[in-house]
């Protein structure tokens, strides 16, 4: 697998995206959860998620249509990026 520096840039270049998605690496959470976890607002983390989903970095595990109990995972890709990004230190 070759480093896609592309999407390695683009989620070090928020410290959001960073706590978000190494939350996410350690297992699935809601965004209130994760918000908890790594000591940001749900608006950030919902933010963050969104971003990192059009990426393919993260997907819902539970219906679209779901309002409440929205619990989100890491992907294949997205755990790929993030074991690039914490071989490479590139994490705070």
């Amino acid at each position: 697998m070759t480093t896609d520096w592309d999407v390695i840039g683009y989620v070090i270049s928020s410290d959001h995206r960073v706590a978000v998605l190494g939350r996410l690496a350690e297992g699935p959470a809601t965004p209130t959860r994760v918000a908890d976890d790594v000591e940001l607002s749900v608006s950030h983390v919902s933010r963050a998620i969104g971003s990192l989903r059009e990426k393919e970095l993260v997907e819902l595990l539970v219906p679209e249509d779901r309002r409440k109990g929205r619990v989100y995972g890491i992907t294949s890709k997205g755990e790929e990026v993030w074991n690039d990004i914490r071989a490479k230190d590139l994490a705070e």
